[in-house]
């Protein structure tokens, strides 16, 4: 039986003006998870939008429209844009879907028939944009610490979640499972300004406003949007339904990936959410960092904001995709331009990638009509490389695990790039000028032939697009992980296809 993977991305919040900084969320927990299927694992991948609220409120009255029309109208901004992207979710949920608000409904009913949810009433801060509630002094200069905007004064009935039951529990598990929250600096962040100076129960209705989850059992108020929104990891999955297959067979997720700037709710509210509903908790949530224009958010009010489709159809989605997966460590913030997504697309996929199999292939195509044939014995130079070759599997196999996006892809170019090495080492024009040295230049092709192969098995995860590119070139089906355990798998006096550009160098504008 193949292993269980759960993987999800938060839900979004419906816009008609995503950045390229939403995208690079999706971006990294795509790669996770395909590169998860080709590794043999029964993946299920979640994303989706988070709709209700009281910024959608405003909106959709702003609009002149109902929030539900307002949400169905953009939401679809949000799937075309994963589809952009290639991304392969497994499901996209909404929390306005029928379904999920029933079981976000009998999540809230079980919570306050045990006790862990009472009535009362709500006076303090409340940041409108970011949804959540402050107490003075989380507040930084008297405004919102995550947005910086105003907050404000808020009074009104509520019901509550005794979060401070929990706060011993929680500080207990964080101890005794040292992966559950990633990076290091955010779990020393959440306990130290957030768990460890006392939790207070969380305000978990609202009644200034009705688009939400309706409570059940008092409908004057609706469901406060974090607790709604945190449960479609397990609403997805057909909890408190009649069919809870999924649930069964997925839950406990193996990783929330989240940015940095809500990591605070899935480490505190949502673990002791589940703790109180006696489920358990996910294995790891991996707070990253964000990608930033100058060392500030993107954003429309700065003028710094381009619809990330506009840079796939300018660049290619393989473009997009390699520069957020490559070029900032996982978990760090990043600086975005233009000019550094062209600067790696030229200096990566066009001069190392590109080339090498451009190159490659024609020479192939010069010297042998396109035959590749594997005939003489290995030499020094040529064990060099495939030594690299057969243990990079392994190598890119812990980056994975590790979640060191980055470093994984590193290694898999550092074999392009001791391909082009051996090219300029073995000078296969140079044998070309003696018919002695046929077989050995045969060899050497096939050699390179194979290393690209099993650079572009690994690559597809990554960059799916451009790694069936090269396959169709290469002309070979040899295609899955489980082709990487040595060298020689690709078909010998197989015959290539016509080489084609796989990235055209960009002129700086």
């Amino acid at each position: 039986m193949n292993k269980k993977y759960y993987i999800t991305t938060p839900i979004y919040y419906p816009s008609a003006n995503f950045h390229i900084g939403h995208c690079y969320t999706t971006i990294i927990a795509d790669a996770i998870a395909r590169y998860k299927r080709l590794s043999g694992y029964d993946v299920f991948f979640l994303t989706g939008t988070d709709e209700h609220g009281q910024k959608i409120q405003k909106k959709a009255e702003e609009s002149n429209v109902s929030p539900q029309e307002y949400v169905d109208k953009i939401v679809e901004n949000a799937k075309d844009l994963w589809k952009s992207l290639d991304i392969s979710y497994d499901k996209f949920i909404r929390t306005t879907d029928k379904e999920h608000v029933e079981v976000v409904q009998k999540i809230f009913k079980k919570l306050y028939d045990q006790g862990d949810i009472y009535k009362g009433e709500y006076k303090g801060k409340y940041c409108t944009p970011c949804e959540s509630f402050w107490t003075e002094t989380q507040l930084i200069d008297g405004k919102c610490p995550d947005c910086g905007r105003e907050v404000n004064e808020v009074s009104e009935e509520a019901y509550f979640f005794k979060l401070s039951k929990y706060q011993d529990r929680l500080v207990d598990y964080i101890e005794n499972h040292p992966n559950f929250i990633q990076p290091q600096s955010r779990k020393n962040e959440m306990i130290n300004n957030f768990i460890k100076p006392g939790l207070e129960d969380l305000c978990v209705s609202r009644t200034s406003f009705n688009w939400g989850v309706p409570v059940s059992f008092d409908d004057k108020h609706v469901v406060y949007v974090w607790l709604d929104a945190l449960s479609n990891y397990i609403t997805a999955l057909g909890y408190l339904t009649k069919d809870d297959t999924l649930f069964k067979k997925y839950w406990p997720a193996d990783l929330h990936i989240v940015g940095k700037e809500i990591v605070r709710f899935h480490t505190i509210i949502w673990p002791i959410m589940l703790m109180a509903l006696g489920l358990e908790l996910p294995k790891q949530v991996y707070g990253h960092g964000w990608l930033v224009i100058n060392g500030g958010k993107i954003s429309k009010s700065l003028g710094n904001y381009k619809d990330p489709r506009d840079y796939i159809k300018e660049y290619g989605v393989d473009a997009v995709r390699y520069f957020a997966l490559r070029e900032v460590p996982f978990g760090n913030d990043g600086n975005f331009s233009e000019d550094l997504l062209i600067n790696r697309t030229n200096s990566d996929l066009a001069n190392i990638l590109g080339n090498l199999v451009n190159r490659t292939i024609g020479m192939s195509i010069k010297y042998f009509n396109g035959i590749v044939s594997n005939k003489e014995e290995k030499e020094d130079i040529d064990n060099d490389l495939i030594n690299y070759a057969v243990k990079l599997k392994n190598k890119v196999d812990t980056n994975m695990d590790n979640l060191e996006i980055s470093v994984a892809l590193d290694n898999i170019f550092e074999l392009f790039r001791k391909c082009n090495k051996y090219i300029d080492d073995t000078m296969p024009w140079v044998l070309y000028k003696d018919p002695n040295n046929y077989d050995r230049l045969s060899t050497i092709l096939y050699n390179l032939i194979e290393s690209i192969r099993i650079g572009a098995v690994l690559l597809q995860p990554f960059l799916p697009s451009t790694a069936n590119k090269i396959f169709f070139q290469i002309n070979t089906k040899q295609v899955a992980f489980d082709t990487l355990t040595k060298f020689g798998l690709y078909e010998n006096n197989n015959h290539l296809n016509n080489p084609e550009v796989l990235f055209q160098r960009i002129n700086m504008k």
